[in-house]
């Protein structure tokens, strides 16, 4: 599995971030580690995942981490997770 992460601020990409799981966990697990290991990379809080977060990802294997997805002050718009590849 490839989990790609983007910080945006401005409308520009910031950063960005490929996470790689070829580890035999569920899709779940891959997915939640993934977000640790981003989110020591972007240096930020663990974002929460909303209601709304989880219905987006379901749909799109996509979704957005605004400022009410965190605790701590963020220093970007939003950070994007998008699933580029399923094993």
């Amino acid at each position: 599995m490839r989990i790609w992460f983007k910080s945006w601020k401005d409308n520009h990409m910031l950063h960005d971030y490929v996470v790689e799981d070829d580890s035999e966990e569920t899709r779940t697990h891959k997915i939640f580690a993934a977000v640790d290991k981003a989110s020591y990379e972007f240096d930020t809080s663990k974002p929460v995942w909303l209601d709304s977060t989880i219905r987006e990802f379901k749909r799109h294997g996509k979704a957005r981490f605004t400022q009410d997805n965190f605790v701590d002050e963020i220093p970007f718009d939003y950070l994007e997770i998008h699933v580029l590849e399923e094993d």
